[in-house]
């Protein structure tokens, strides 16, 4: 079981977590890391890992390594609980 979801990474961010949707239905993720040598996409992981509440290596960049626009899957949760785990965790921020 796999869930995949759009966000759209700001990077060099004062807090790391989760900002919430778009219009377009992209979830805004802030990082505190640069966008440089990969630190940003480690840190996309470390921060939907935690906010998710599953582990890092479960997390995977499926397209846009090198772009602020990323498309992620998130193994071992369907659709509906990554979205329940993204409200939850909104809301505990």
């Amino acid at each position: 079981m796999k869930a995949r979801l759009e966000i759209l990474v700001r990077p060099r961010s004062r807090r790391a977590g989760l900002e919430g949707f778009r219009a377009d239905g992209k979830l805004v993720l802030a990082v505190q890391a640069p966008p440089e040598d990969g630190r940003a996409n480690e840190a996309v992981a470390d921060v939907l890992g935690e906010s998710l509440g599953v582990k890092r290596k479960d997390i995977a960049i499926v397209r846009g390594a090198r772009s602020r626009t990323k498309l992620v899957e998130v193994a071992g949760i369907g659709e509906p609980e990554l979205m329940r785990r993204i409200e939850r965790a909104e809301g505990a921020s």
